[in-house]
């Protein structure tokens, strides 16, 4: 599987105007804690790949109860393939117990290099995922994003196309992850 992915910084109150305006639907808000890790056997910064446990609990329930309002995913994502926009292949599964694994990845020298906190805002519009980010440390940013399994010129087309129509400037992408500029503003 593949994630196509475009993200620009925006002001989130401009882009809630136009996603109504587009009939977006407003799917959950949530709040994110990404972990990443560093490999024993490679330097991820060099390879462009990443591995993390992502924690994602509901924002408007923010307790963590015996009724698991909170979801764990370990998500490996390989290397930038397109020049045009932020895809690459994502492989992401569900974790049943966040401590074990995080014990796994350590006995086995993966080491935390990183943690990323954002709110975000997940919407949909024509079959496109569009959110509205609020990284902590960074600021607002604005991601559309749609997976495929081969055809990934057709998604970016989409994807941009549906960007424009926000109002949003795609000429002023960023390409790097969230991970890469907090550590770039260390």
């Amino acid at each position: 599987m593949y994630e196509v992915e475009v993200k620009v910084s925006a002001d989130h109150d401009v882009v809630r105007d136009s996603l109504e305006s587009v009939g977006a639907t407003h799917v959950e808000s949530v709040e994110q804690e990404d972990i990443y890790y560093d490999a024993p056997d490679r330097d991820f910064a060099q390879t462009d790949e990443a591995l993390r446990i992502r924690e994602e609990r509901s924002a408007t329930n923010r307790c963590d109860d015996e009724a698991g309002t909170t979801d764990t995913r370990l998500t490996y994502k390989g290397p930038l393939i397109d020049s045009d926009s932020k895809t690459r292949q994502e492989a992401e599964t569900a974790v049943v117990d966040p401590e074990q694994l995080r014990d796994i990845l350590n006995g086995l020298g993966y080491d935390p290099a990183a943690t990323v906190r954002k709110e975000r805002e997940r919407y949909t519009v024509d079959g496109i995922t569009v959110t509205l980010d609020t990284v902590e440390g960074l600021g607002e940013f604005v991601e559309g994003e749609l997976e495929t399994e081969d055809d990934i010129d057709s998604a970016r087309d989409r994807v941009l196309t549906i960007l424009t129509d926000l109002g949003l400037d795609t000429d002023d992408q960023i390409r790097t992850s969230y991970l890469g500029l907090l550590l770039a503003d260390e």
